[in-house]
């Protein structure tokens, strides 16, 4: 495998490919009229939404490997790895990116929710496999910020700039809700899986070390991204990943609770937790009433 490589701005990007810089903070690469140029893996200092059209290749993103067909979108934020190994040989690429520096988006409001576009976190296998016609719109907002690159830059350019990357970011968002919802029968697998994986945390035998699995963990154990796993939770459930793995551990403690062959603290020592206030205040907090309360009123009915 070969080194990774720092791309700090985006004209060591735009060097890299024997390309020249248009903008200092912008650039919009098409592939297939640059040169032929070695691939490389790099750590990012800028974000890139890059689009494969080109013959499979083993792709890297971090530490995995993804053959890209064609129409493919990922996105990477500064700080992620990205890139393909270098094979020796300069190869002819077909395809576009784009690429920004934060320091674009600085004092604009799209910089204050650049961190809402969570696919910039999603892992490679969870790519943006787009319709032809979500490509075409996905290019046109390429060409349409190249086009504002060639013009000679004035006090309206970083406006522009940066509003015609918010549009395609929420277009990006747009044909991601799209793939979650035509990949319906995936989504309710990996809830299925989830399901699955709180049952056995919660029915070991021996005490439970810790409460409520995170977000993270249940990712990691389902081999997604938490920003991926959270986002599909929610178009599957409408409820967030948290709220939905929460809800869970709170169904349990009812039945628990509608058993009366446990205590509060029994019950709380029991799902890990290390004190009985602490799932006290989370029932509280998700159903409204007291575990006390909950157990006076099931004695109501």
């Amino acid at each position: 495998m070969s080194d990774v490589i720092k791309i700090v701005n985006v004209h060591e990007f735009n060097a890299r490919l024997g390309l020249a810089d248009q903008h200092p903070l912008v650039s919009v690469i098409d592939f297939s009229a640059g040169p032929p140029a070695h691939l490389f893996r790099a750590l990012m200092g800028v974000y890139g939404i890059y689009i494969r059209e080109d013959e499979p290749q083993n792709v890297v993103y971090g530490t995995s490997k993804y053959d890209f067909l064609g129409g493919t979108l990922i996105a990477i934020a500064p700080g992620q790895i990205g890139g393909a190994d270098n094979t020796g040989e300069a190869v002819q690429r077909k395809g576009w990116a784009l690429l920004f520096d934060p320091e674009l988006l600085r004092g604009t409001s799209l910089a204050q929710k650049i961190h809402q576009y969570s696919f910039f976190s999603y892992e490679v296998r969870e790519a943006l496999h787009m319709k032809d016609s979500e490509r075409e719109t996905i290019v046109n907002c390429l060409r349409q910020i190249r086009e504002e690159l060639d013009v000679p830059q004035d006090e309206y350019s970083r406006t522009i700039l940066v509003a015609y990357i918010e549009v395609l970011l929420n277009y990006c968002m747009r044909f991601y809700g799209r793939q979650f919802t035509t990949r319906k029968a995936g989504g309710r697998d990996i809830l299925s899986r989830l399901e699955r994986l709180l049952d056995g945390h919660f029915n070991r035998s021996e005490p439970i070390a810790r409460g409520v699995p995170s977000v993270q963990e249940c990712a990691e154990r389902l081999a997604l991204s938490p920003n991926y796993f959270s986002d599909l939770v929610k178009r599957e459930t409408g409820e967030t990943a948290h709220e939905h793995i929460q809800r869970f551990l709170i169904e349990r403690v009812k039945k628990e609770l509608a058993d009366g062959q446990k205590s509060v603290s029994e019950i709380a020592y029991g799902l890990g937790f290390n004190y009985t206030n602490h799932l006290s205040r989370l029932f509280k907090r998700v159903t409204g009433m007291s575990p006390t309360e909950y157990v006076a009123a099931l004695r109501l009915k």
